[in-house]
This record gives C-alpha cells, structure tokens and sequence, in this order.
C-alpha cells in the first residue's frame, strides 16, 4: 500500500514538471508599410522643327518668272518635306537652326558671308557674278565657257544690227575680260566676215569699253555713254555690270542688250539672256543640297531665256539656238581658250 502511494506520488511529479510552465506567447514579426518607389518626372522632349528651305528673289524681279522659281521651289520643298519661304533678302536673324537649304537670284544678299554662319545649311548661288563655290555654297553660273555666250551675242548682235553696230562693256586688266572680247568679235564674223558699214559711222565695230573693277556703281552709265555715242545699238553687257540702274539707263536710251545674266524684269530693249538652264540645273542639284553636300560648281547646258521677239524673231531664234547647239556640242570654235 505504502509503495502504491510512493508511485502514484512520483507520476504526479513527473506530471507537474512537463507541463508546469506556462505557454510562451510566439513572438510577432512588426509588418513594416511598403514603401512606394517614386516614379520618375516625365521628360518633355521638343517636337523636332520641320526643315526649312528659303528661296531669295529681288523685289523687282517681274511676277512671271518669281512664279516660275517659286513653283520649283516649292514643289521640291513638298518632296523631301520641308517647309517653304520667299524672301527678297537674307539676314542673319533668317539663319534658324531649321534651315537646310538657301537657294538665291541676283543680286547677291551676301552669301559668301552668311554661308559659314549657318553650316546645317546648304546655299545654291545662282548667276550671281563673282560668287566662290567651296563649303556649304555651291554656285550655278556661266563660269567655264564665258567665251560660248560672249561669241553668240557677238553673232546675234551682227544679226539684228543694221550695219553691225555693235558693242560691249568688260572688266579692265581681267583675262577674262579679253575673252569676252575676242569671243564677241568672233561670233560677229561668223556671222558677217568683215562686218563692214555702208552708211556709217565707219567705226570698227564691234567697240567696246573697258570698266575698272573699282568704279563705282554710278559710273557704269557713263562708260556706257561712250557705246552710246558712238552710235552702238547693241550692246553686250558683262554679267558684273549689268545693274538695275545700268539697265534701266540703257533701255531708256533704246540701245539693245543681249547677255548671260537673267535681268530679272522686262526691259523692252532686251534680246536675249544667254545662261544656262537655271531649272533643270536646281532640279539636278536639289537632293545632293538636301543630302548636306555642296561646295561644288554646277555645271548646266545653256540656253537662250528671256527672248524679247520683238528683236529676235522666231526664225532668227532658231538660227541663234543651232549656233548655241553647235557650240557647245565642239563643232563651232570660238577661237579662244576660256
């Protein structure tokens, strides 16, 4: 009896030390707030400009032909998808950062200096007299074979003239001045062997006078006056000096003017300009402007514009324009070296 009470006694202890402790409450993890990463401000790009192509034309420049270069122009412009302006002037403050491409007519708004000053651009000089190309500027004029136009206007002079009273003015102490001059008489004799008056003056036809390269704008009149007077009624007038004021004076004085500079007006005393094909040349030459390369002279066939038919027929037209061909084509020599 005794030891069943020593037992019951020992298990109730046993008992009493396994499950005397009482439960550990488990330990709680804190839950920490997500944190919420900030987005990144939105970055406003700028909407790229659309290129800009600017065609410069004078102010006195008669509406047919502005119309005639704006519309070619502006459909090339549409083509590489650009915009269009027309301006009679360029300035500095024309140079935007959007500009690609300047094509610009006599006179000359300053290209050689503003060229440099916008090198995303390119600039196309078109007959503007004394123009370098290299650069961004690219230059289309009768520059290689000044000697082709100067021999037709010596022909078509001899052709219209009554009794070959004929005329130029060239650049003095300039070797292609002498060209000029040579190149003229030529084409009068192709045409007409000794050219010989019948009436008089008995002058040696064709005259010509010799211009400084430092005289003044307002003196070109009077150098003409010396043509004038010696009874020239047609004149052939170097690119470099055919001025709006020389011009004007000379059709006032009713003295006839072939040249291969593009007046950029009517005058009613002007044959014909002798120049070479302006749109077909911009046509040729606007995907390498609007591909960024330039600094190259543009060379084009030449051919007979602004034709008055008051002076030069169609017959005579077309005699002049085979004259042209053969020229050009090396059947017909001028008889100098350009």
């Amino acid at each position: 009896m005794k030891k069943q009470l020593i037992l019951i006694l020992l298990m109730a202890f046993l008992v009493a030390g396994c499950g005397g402790s009482a439960p550990t409450e488990p330990t709680q993890v804190p839950t920490l707030a997500p944190t919420e990463t900030p987005l990144p401000e939105p970055t406003l790009t700028p909407t790229p400009e659309i290129p800009l192509a600017l065609l410069i034309v004078p102010t006195e420049m008669d509406q047919e032909t502005s119309d005639i270069y704006q519309t070619l122009v502006y459909d090339l412009a549409q083509s590489a998808g650009m915009r269009f302006q027309v301006r009679n002037t360029l300035t500095l403050e024309d140079l935007e950062p959007s500009l690609r491409v300047v094509i610009a007519l006599p006179p000359d708004p300053g290209l050689m200096d503003l060229a440099p000053a916008a090198p995303q651009a390119q600039f196309l000089s078109v007959n503007i007299p004394e123009m370098i190309a290299g650069g961004n500027l690219s230059v289309l004029a009768n520059t290689e074979r000044p000697d082709i136009a100067a021999f037709l206007s010596g022909y078509i002079g001899a052709m219209i003239t009554v009794d070959y009273h004929t005329g130029l003015m060239v650049p003095k102490d300039d070797p292609v001045g002498q060209v000029m001059l040579a190149a003229f008489r030529k084409g009068q004799e192709y045409y007409c062997g000794l050219c010989q008056p019948w009436a008089g003056p008995f002058n040696d036809y064709p005259l010509f006078v010799e211009v400084p390269a430092d005289a003044p704008l307002n003196e070109y009149n009077a150098y003409a006056d010396y043509l004038v007077n010696h009874t020239v009624e047609t004149m052939y007038v170097s690119p470099q000096f055919a001025t709006p004021e020389l011009l004007t004076y000379l059709s006032s004085s009713g003295t006839l003017i072939v040249s291969d500079l593009s007046p950029g007006r009517k005058y009613g005393n002007w044959v014909a300009t002798i120049q070479p094909d302006v749109i077909h040349a911009i046509q040729t030459t606007w995907p390498q402007l609007v591909a960024g390369a330039g600094g190259v002279n543009v060379t084009s066939p030449l051919i007979l514009a602004d034709v008055n038919p008051e002076h030069l027929d169609a017959g005579k037209q077309a005699d002049a324009q085979e004259i042209l061909n053969q020229l050009q084509a090396g059947q017909i020599l001028t008889g100098v070296n350009p």
